[in-house]
């Protein structure tokens, strides 16, 4: 286990920079529409600006898993988020803002998809679901910063100095990944695939997209956590100053309470399919639950702030089940398509982490900025996980006892 320790560090710090840039904007909302002159929709612009590019590049992400391995992949990447972490601390407008979270986008796109590709390799199949949460969910440490530390950074050093920071941080978490992480186990004594063609890459990824039971993965995928980042990575911030009036630390309080609660739901959601010896079974529980939640907070008008924190953060906790679906959307590939598998499979989050913050600041403008508004996003989000459930029905169920 311990030649497993530079790995999963690795991993852990990869993905905790790719949450922290997730979610930044949602903390430091209020600030940017005051220095940037932002409106409702363009603030939903630049929260969906990162997702559009991850999902504009999985394809290729997953090319380059298969040909040239996880490890230069994400640390080339990396470099791109560096330099569109500066692009943010400079900007001046809207413009600049979407710009240099479009070039972030890029930059983390192969971050999450290397821990489902790298721990399908190196840990058994039996217990994948449950090492992913364990990275996933100490992933979050990045979602933890972007609440009350980068609200107190930009509270008092300003946020272009806090991006500034971790474009550093980054270009480390780069060389890091470059110099210490390997794509295969060291006993790994199997045969290593041969280097295909540019057509053998296309036939594969043409054999991704033609396997039996994706479809119905993909459409429960494109809800399930773009649904809680929307909450708890854009419009969480703002519906606590536009509705309660809460300050940048007070927010920031909270987001870093709905954080742990999503910490603590991927961990408990980890084992859940070996529990239930069903992976349906957990997705359609944790969609279900948290359905009922949003559903309660379109209900309910101008909710007590106890009230609103305890609905956001139980929405945070039961929305945590992305992981599940991930395991499960592995299990459909053979090794050899790894890597187009697990990013086509991504390819459906990026796209509903791209539509559903940008129609949220659609809706927010349409409704004003107030407590209508963001019951109508609720709203949106409860119906949006319906969707997905019904197109679910239709999955094939992976868990097996020896899967």
């Amino acid at each position: 286990m311990a030649s497993r320790l530079p790995l999963l560090t690795l991993l852990i710090a990869v993905t905790c920079l790719s949450q922290f840039y997730r979610v930044s904007n949602g903390v430091i909302a209020p600030e940017l529409v005051r220095d940037l002159d932002l409106s409702a929709r363009q603030l939903g612009w630049a929260g969906s600006a990162f997702f559009f590019a991850l999902f504009a590049v999985q394809i290729p992400v997953g090319m380059w898993f298969d040909r040239f391995g996880a490890r230069r992949t994400v640390a080339a990447l990396s470099l791109l988020a560096m330099l569109g972490s500066l692009w943010i601390a400079r900007a001046t407008d809207a413009a600049d803002l979407i710009a240099g979270r479009t070039i972030v986008g890029v930059g983390c796109a192969a971050s999450f998809m290397s821990v489902v590709f790298l721990c399908s390799r190196w840990f058994e199949p039996a217990k994948l679901a449950t090492r992913l949460s364990w990275v996933f969910a100490a992933s979050n440490i990045g979602t933890l910063a972007a609440a009350t530390p980068l609200a107190w950074i930009a509270a008092t050093v300003g946020w272009r100095t806090g991006f500034v920071g971790l474009a550093v941080v980054t270009l480390l978490v780069a060389l890091g990944f470059l110099l210490f992480v390997r794509d295969r186990p060291p006993e790994y004594r199997g045969p290593v695939p041969a280097r295909e063609s540019a057509g053998q890459i296309l036939r594969g990824l043409w054999e991704v997209w033609r396997t039996p039971g994706l479809g119905p993965v993909l459409s429960m995928h494109f809800f399930a956590y773009a649904t809680m980042l929307t909450v708890l990575g854009v419009w969480g911030g703002p519906y606590l100053y536009d509705v309660h009036k809460l300050d940048g630390v007070a927010r920031g309080n909270v987001l870093l309470a709905m954080g742990v609660a999503q910490i603590l739901g991927i961990l408990a959601y980890g084992p859940m399919d070996r529990v239930l010896r069903s992976r349906k079974r957990v997705v359609f529980g944790g969609a279900a639950i948290s359905m009922m939640l949003l559903a309660t907070l379109a209900a309910l008008a101008e909710p007590p702030l106890w009230l609103a924190v305890t609905l956001l953060i139980a929405v945070c906790f039961f929305c945590a089940y992305g992981t599940v679906i991930v395991a499960q959307g592995r299990a459909l590939f053979p090794d050899r398509l790894a890597g187009r598998g697990v990013t086509t499979v991504n390819m459906a989050q990026c796209l509903g982490l791209a539509v559903l913050p940008a129609l949220a600041g659609y809706i927010v403008e349409a409704f004003g900025a107030g407590d209508t508004a963001y019951r109508w996003v609720f709203g949106m989000l409860a119906a949006g996980l319906a969707l997905g459930s019904i197109a679910y029905v239709w999955a094939r169920d992976s868990f097996t006892a020896r899967a």
